[in-house]
């Protein structure tokens, strides 16, 4: 296999739920080797699962059931744990903080997503990180940041959506919040960013010698998504409110009902190019209508219109309405629900999903690497990693740790496979 971008650096993951396990999986696909740091002595709830033994039918789990192993066995964990390597460490005491910080010397770059205060009290800090790899890169993610009045709050997606004023902009219109949809999108956004900031951290740590600390916070990125309605209020005076499924631009946007059981298309049409060719698709009489001749009009009659474009698109099939209106240049597509989604034809050309193999798991399709790179191709090399897979490489040939010790480690539960008993 050819070299991958970031094969050489090595990466030590403390993190848990999606925002921090999310960044991690993409740096171990372009190649870093990312070793998740975890405890059998505590169980990170959302993390590999919700509880350590939990009853069968639980959601989350294969068919239903948690297994033996229910924490390797976790749909959610799993989506985001390819091509990783795994160990267990009881950190909270001393031997194993110093195995830790062994890591932490062996290693490029530390990354966790715990609230401040836990890391605090662990005292990891970046000077003590730093004292033992001055030139460590160490990003610490959260939900508002490692200053200000909010640093140690308690974060989860949904809270973030809100205090950014996202769930104020989504829902259905002139809902009140009782009823908006929740959402997990700021905790990818924020893996993502994290990426970026750690690969830039490595390649000015190269060219300078320097380290870095990174502190980023969820809430602040996931403003960023959301750009008009924060300038439309400086600039205006205005608060938007929810908007369903409209854009406060293209008219008409929104998903239309179409042919066959619960099948809908989405439509957005910017400006009159793109109307003129949404009219000549349609062929009927109503795109004539003056109430419609621009897009102004078109905004002012907005209900009527979508009653009409509907009208059609109930007559047709959701992909069928996609390639009429794409090849005339208007945005659309059908309204996939997963099962259709496994069977796009585009998606299954593209190879998007793969099929990998878990020995506490079994064999399913997951979604693959996000690029393609022709000269680096990223592939899942390492399965979902287990509570615990990879201690004996870790201890015994990162750490050069001897039989005798590893064996005292196992025995007084720091290395395992398994949670400790009586661990909730």
């Amino acid at each position: 296999m050819r070299k991958l971008p970031l094969e050489g650096v090595r990466v030590l993951g403390m993190t848990v739920i999606f925002a921090g396990p999310y960044a991690e999986m993409f740096l171990a696909d372009y190649g870093a080797e990312v070793i998740r740091v975890e405890s059998i002595q505590n169980f990170a709830p959302s993390t590999r699962g919700q509880y350590v033994r939990p009853p069968k039918g639980a959601a989350g789990y294969p068919n239903g059931d948690p297994g033996e192993r229910p924490w390797n066995r976790f749909a959610t964990f799993n989506s985001m744990a390819r091509n990783k390597l795994g160990m267990t460490i009881d950190i909270t005491r001393p031997e194993g903080m110093e195995i830790f910080k062994q890591l932490v010397r062996a290693s490029d770059v530390f990354i966790s997503n715990y609230v401040p205060s836990v890391l605090d009290r662990l005292g990891i800090t970046y000077e003590m990180l730093k004292k033992e790899k001055p030139d460590i890169i160490y990003a610490r993610i959260s939900g508002y940041g490692d200053t200000g009045p909010y640093r140690d709050y308690r974060a989860q997606a949904n809270g973030i959506d809100a205090i950014g004023g996202q769930a104020s902009t989504r829902g259905y219109r002139h809902a009140d919040p009782s009823e908006l949809p929740g959402s997990s999108a700021a905790d990818p956004a924020e893996g993502v960013a994290a990426v970026f900031a750690i690969v830039s951290a490595l390649n000015y740590r190269d060219r300078t010698g320097k380290g870095q600390l990174i502190d980023m916070a969820l809430v602040e990125n996931f403003i960023t998504y959301n750009p008009e309605p924060f300038l439309d209020y400086s600039m205006n005076g205005r608060v938007q409110g929810t908007l369903g499924n409209r854009d406060p631009i293209a008219v008409p946007s929104g998903n239309f009902r179409c042919e066959g059981d619960d099948n809908w298309v989405s439509i957005c049409i910017f400006g009159d190019e793109q109307w003129e060719g949404f009219c000549k698709v349609v062929g009927e009489g109503w795109v004539h209508d003056p109430r419609f001749k621009d897009p102004l009009s078109r905004r002012k009659h907005e209900d009527e219109l979508e009653k009409l474009v509907e009208s059609w698109t109930k007559r047709h099939d959701y992909y069928e309405v996609m390639h009429l209106l794409q090849k005339v240049g208007v945005p659309a597509g059908p309204v996939l629900d997963e099962a259709a989604v496994f069977q796009d034809p585009h998606l299954k050309a593209r190879g998007i999903f793969v099929e990998v193999s878990q020995k506490d798991t079994g064999t399913y399709l997951y979604p693959g690497a996000l690029a393609k790179m022709r000269n680096a191709p990223l592939v899942v090399r390492h399965a979902p990693v287990r509570l615990g897979e990879d201690n004996d490489y870790v201890y015994k040939e990162v750490l050069g740790i001897g039989d005798d010790e590893y064996q005292k480690l196992a025995e007084t539960g720091h290395i395992g496979m398994d949670y400790a008993v009586g661990v909730r």
